[in-house]
């Protein structure tokens, strides 16, 4: 990695203690969500979005206090507002503030040849009109519906931490739409698009053998005997040479109950030492720059096709799930499969 390849310095998290109080009221859904999940550590702006929404899906006070009569009655208003834009205030707080803190302007999208480009921001599902497709309404307004629910709320944040990989992504979907409109059938292009920003996962390695290994099926080259080698998200280590980064949104919220049969489809990209020396902000800032070079070439490519994309049991990350320590874990062949290994020695 060349030095000038290297991002400006950045801090793990811009969360202020002037942050706006969002009101509103969020289900208990998003109360389940761990935020100290190893897969979550890489997200942008996550001190400040954990604290966010454990304060909205908080159980109300007002059921609790209502005999003893204790609880201010303006309190227990405010906290009972239902509004259809929760979300989208506090992941717009967030790109905002990221934005002030790096002294840049927001991100934008990136314009197809006749469009101009467009600053992002959340907001309520309820702009999006009836009838019009969401990502050509992304792609034309820069405005990103957004609805009160996990799905949403983890959408919102691969926005916030690889911005620019997905304006990319929404770029071909509008090439895509411009050739051929909206229909059931997406084609192969928008179907790997969808697979990878609902199920996608990034491996970054200084070794290419481990990336090689992966792509081919092989479990334990690539996820148990180098397993010294891998990060782990808690304690990063600057000798590290592989990590796994999770970019769909769909994977995480179904990692809010993980199981072990989850799978992510995931690209490699090789990267040298250096980025493994660098704080989870600056790799993520890089990452994004990287990852969207690759989509684009990717997506560019006339037979591309959602098998390009190499599956990984995510829970089978090292340092991801306990009981991967365990060696018999990777022996589960349900899960670990043989795939195109198995087809390429016969």
């Amino acid at each position: 990695m060349p030095a000038n390849d290297l991002p400006a310095k950045l801090d793990s998290d811009t969360c202020t203690d002037h942050s706006p109080v969002i009101e509103g009221k969020l289900d208990n859904s998003f109360a389940e969500i761990d935020w100290q999940a190893p897969w979550l550590s890489h997200i942008i702006q996550l001190h400040y979005l954990s604290n966010s929404i454990e304060r909205l899906s908080r159980p109300s006070q007002q059921n609790s206090l209502s005999e003893s009569g204790s609880l201010d009655e303006q309190h227990i208003n405010a906290s009972d507002i239902k509004t259809p834009d929760t979300i989208a205030k506090v992941l717009k707080t967030a790109m905002m503030q990221q934005a002030d803190h790096l002294e840049q302007p927001l991100p934008q999208t990136k314009p197809t040849h006749n469009q101009t480009p467009q600053t992002l921001q959340f907001v309520s599902q309820t702009a999006l009109p009836e009838g019009e497709a969401y990502e050509h309404f992304i792609g034309i307004t820069g405005n990103i519906p957004t609805r009160d629910n996990l799905h949403d709320l983890f959408n919102g944040s691969i926005w916030l931490t690889f911005p620019k990989t997905k304006a990319v992504l929404n770029y071909y979907h509008m090439l895509e739409i411009a050739k051929q409109g909206i229909s059931e059938r997406r084609g192969r292009v928008r179907d790997t698009i969808t697979v990878f920003d609902e199920n996608g996962a990034v491996l970054v390695t200084a070794d290419p053998n481990i990336g090689k290994a992966l792509i081919d099926f092989d479990w334990q080259a690539s996820l148990v005997t180098p397993r010294a080698k891998w990060d782990d998200p808690v304690q990063p280590e600057s000798s590290a040479q592989a990590a796994v980064y999770i970019f769909g949104h769909a994977l995480l919220e179904q990692l809010v109950h993980p199981r072990k049969p989850l799978c992510a489809h995931s690209i490699v990209i090789q990267v040298s030492q250096v980025f493994f020396t660098l704080s989870l902000a600056e790799r993520m800032s890089y990452l994004d720059d990287k990852v969207a070079e690759y989509m684009d070439t990717l997506l560019s490519k006339d037979d591309v096709t959602p098998r390009q994309l190499a599956p990984l049991p995510i829970l089978g990350v090292p340092h991801f799930w306990a009981e991967n320590t365990d060696t018999d874990f990777y022996e589960d062949s349900y899960v670990f499969r043989s795939g195109r290994r198995q087809k390429n020695k016969k």
